[in-house]
């Protein structure tokens, strides 16, 4: 019987190290740091992205710094699109198939 055992093959079957189901901070979860951040810029009013949308929607303000505004914030309020290549099987060309559907009254 060989006593070495790799670090790989070891089971935690303790209550001490190891990973357990459901253990940790969830996904997604912000630290303390980021938490803190957040509360403070909410506690602070007029978020960046909030005096951006103010200037671009605000009538009196010049053309140019609206539309400055308007293209400083569209990324943050926007998901970019990206293209994207459709082809058949193994990079084929695409099978179109049409299906014709035809009704016929009875006679009589």
């Amino acid at each position: 019987m060989n006593s070495e055992i790799s670090m790989t093959e070891k089971k935690s079957t303790g209550t001490k190290g190891g990973a357990r189901p459901g253990s940790g901070r969830k996904k997604g979860s912000p630290n303390k740091v980021t938490a803190e951040k957040r509360a403070a810029i909410a506690a602070s009013g007029l978020t960046p992205l909030d005096y951006m949308l103010t200037v671009m929607r605000d009538e009196t303000e010049e053309v140019q710094r609206r539309l400055s505004a308007a293209q400083s914030a569209a990324p943050y309020v926007h998901a970019k699109l990206s293209s994207v290549e459709v082809s058949g099987k193994d990079g084929g060309p695409v099978e179109i198939t049409t299906i014709t559907r035809r009704i016929i009254k009875a006679q009589k």
